[in-house]
């Protein structure tokens, strides 16, 4: 990913990966190409390491390719949105679309056991609806027993982080009408003006 000035503060990082966990994981296959799941991850700060768990149906080849060849990719996605150039006191400019990624360069350990693997559900689940875990403990143990053996866990050591938060800092005159277009736009340009607000970017 081309790295241009950015915010590298992890604390932004988890706020992007936990706000937005629906993410992609990129492993090659057998042939060398490029495999993708996309999928709901849980982030779990452990001191200061950064592993991140999910699963995978065991039908889904990922799961091997991850065995075979551990370290993979894992990308997420915060809000975007098209940026006017009418933001600019001047005409002489071009439109641009702002966004916010970060990608990780993970180990993977798969996780088989099946109380690791509903131990791993329940932290996914308590994410999205945690009154359901509830519902899971009540339901009969040859269900829950055919659901766990259906899926493969995973988890993900964190070696590397790669984030972009592209807000058009490098123009600050344009920030502050940036901000009102986004304040008053769609659900992804509010999120912006929300981050540009965070971020201590001149919008006042």
């Amino acid at each position: 990913m081309y790295l241009p000035n950015q915010f590298n503060d992890q604390q932004y990082i988890l706020d992007v990966m936990r706000d937005h966990p629906f993410a992609s994981l990129i492993s090659n296959d057998q042939e060398g190409f490029p495999f993708v799941t996309h999928l709901p991850l849980h982030v779990d700060k452990r001191g200061e390491s950064l592993f991140i768990l999910g699963h995978c149906a065991k039908a889904n080849p990922h799961w091997t390719y991850l065995e075979l060849r551990p370290e993979a990719l894992v990308t997420f996605t915060g809000p975007q949105a098209y940026m006017s150039p009418r933001v600019y006191p001047d005409l002489v400019r071009v439109p641009t679309w702002n966004y916010i990624a970060i990608h990780l360069r993970v180990r993977a350990k798969i996780v088989a056991e099946e109380n690791t693997k509903d131990l791993l559900l329940k932290q996914l689940i308590a994410d999205h609806e945690q009154a359901y875990a509830a519902q899971w403990r009540g339901l009969p143990d040859k269900y829950t027993t055919q659901m766990l053996g259906a899926i493969v866990g995973f988890e993900l050591e964190v070696l590397d982080i790669q984030s972009k938060f592209k807000l058009n800092q490098h123009r600050p005159e344009a920030h502050s009408t940036m901000y009102q277009n986004y304040l008053k736009g769609n659900e992804q340009e509010q999120a912006l003006a929300a981050w540009m607000r965070k971020l201590n970017m001149k919008i006042d």
